[in-house]
């Protein structure tokens, strides 16, 4: 009896001291399928932002030459602005976020691109799309030097505009308010001046 007792203390032992050895074994595997996964995810980000122009809402082609959607936010510096106090201006309108690292690249574009082309009639106005207050925003916008007015912004304003998925989200609207191009995501700085010298009215479609 004692013996049987003495084998079966010894097959209890020698199963548990086999978990320890396997189960690092299946953590490291999983962990491994984790990263590659997110690997994948973050490589095709910027391509599926891209894409969600013909996959959400209208498509850019069939908001062309409709009137883009009248607004009141407010600004930075407390005063309320109306999307038709730039009319007949060319719009570049960015929705953003403090978090949003894609902003981060483009912010420092669109600054140089107010110094040169804001002579010209274009008017960039950034609508800040989180939850950071209203002194972070102003601090975040001072640091990286922006050159354009800085509107606090509400969901309702984001659907109107077919609804803000990504982050940056870009509509160009040209000098009578209507919708000349949008786009998801982050887009070369080549082709946000091509589609900001189409609202200002220096390239037509063909030449793009």
């Amino acid at each position: 009896m004692s013996t049987e007792a003495e084998n079966k203390q010894h097959a209890a032992q020698a199963k548990t001291e086999t978990i320890p050895a396997t189960t690092p074994k299946r953590n490291s595997l999983v962990l491994i399928v984790v990263i590659v996964a997110v690997a994948v995810m973050l490589a095709f980000a910027p391509y599926m932002a891209r894409r969600v122009r013909n996959n959400s809402g209208n498509t850019s082609s069939e908001l062309k030459g409709k009137l883009a959607p009248e607004f009141s936010l407010e600004s930075l510096q407390g005063q309320t602005v109306h999307l038709a106090d730039f009319r007949g201006k060319a719009v570049l309108l960015n929705f953003w976020a403090t978090w949003c690292q894609p902003c981060k690249i483009e912010m420092p574009w669109l600054e140089q691109m107010q110094q040169q082309y804001g002579p010209q009639g274009l008017q960039i106005v950034g609508i800040a799309m989180d939850d950071a207050s209203k002194e972070d925003i102003a601090k975040f916008t001072k640091e990286m030097g922006v050159n354009y007015p800085i509107l606090l912004g509400k969901e309702s304003v984001g659907d109107a505009y077919g609804g803000v998925q990504f982050l940056p989200s870009t509509f160009f609207i040209d000098r009578n308010g209507k919708f000349v191009d949008r786009v998801f995501g982050l887009k070369s700085r080549s082709e946000i001046e091509d589609d900001i010298k189409l609202s200002l009215g220096q390239a037509t479609v063909a030449e793009r």
